[in-house]
């Protein structure tokens, strides 16, 4: 517990400047402190050679809008980082007492905007507007007993037609060090079709990110 409190001091300047302006939702803004930043799953694909190594960067946008919180996630094979396969857009919000909805996002020419995340502005020239909701795919977050926040998408709702998939479930828990993804896709029948069929990919905080 020390050292995690240090840790969470020393990583402060760095991760406010981040995550731009807080809001007024502290569990909120812990989240999206913890969510902001570079990970990596290097550790878990040397440890595991199952999983590859992956990173993941996720960058606030938009701070000045009031609606809740926008991040620009991307995600990249890390021998192919300027190539990501999977960009998108969060936009998480309180809507209960204990939960948090992040809604996903797509938009148009993604691959044009790969490693926006470095940018001091990124995705500036768009707007909500511009973004295609993925429609039932919302994760539903709260904070656990131990700090942690966890959520997922809800039963069969997220539609999915990737590799003969029919729905897709994500599973997420964020910690300040990192967080675990697991994201898979079904048929009809409820047989696994794509994603990992261990757990979840874990991804560690990158100190001194790019």
């Amino acid at each position: 517990m020390r050292y995690l409190i240090v840790l969470l001091l020393a990583m402060t300047p760095t991760l406010n400047a981040m995550a731009g302006e807080p809001t007024t939702d502290r569990e909120l803004d812990t989240l999206i402190w913890w969510m902001t930043g570079s990970f990596s799953s290097e550790a878990q694909a040397r440890e595991d050679g199952d999983f590859l190594h992956i990173a993941l960067h996720m960058a606030r946008i938009w701070a000045d809008r009031s609606d809740g919180v926008w991040l620009y996630v991307e995600q990249a094979v890390a021998s192919s980082a300027d190539k990501p396969y999977r960009q998108r857009v969060y936009h998480l919000r309180r809507v209960g007492e204990d939960l948090i909805a992040s809604s996903v996002y797509t938009f148009d020419d993604p691959l044009e905007r790969a490693g926006a995340w470095r940018t001091e502005s990124p995705l500036a020239d768009l707007s909500p507007g511009d973004l295609k909701p993925r429609v039932d795919c919302t994760i539903y977050l709260k904070l656990r007993s131990d700090g942690a926040f966890e959520g997922s998408t809800l039963g069969r709702l997220c539609s999915s037609k990737l590799r003969g998939s029919t729905w897709a479930s994500s599973e997420v828990v964020v910690r300040p060090d990192g967080l675990v993804s697991w994201d898979r896709g079904w048929n009809d029948a409820g047989s696994q079709v794509w994603g990992s069929a261990k757990a979840g990919y874990r991804f560690d905080r990158v100190a001194g990110a790019d």
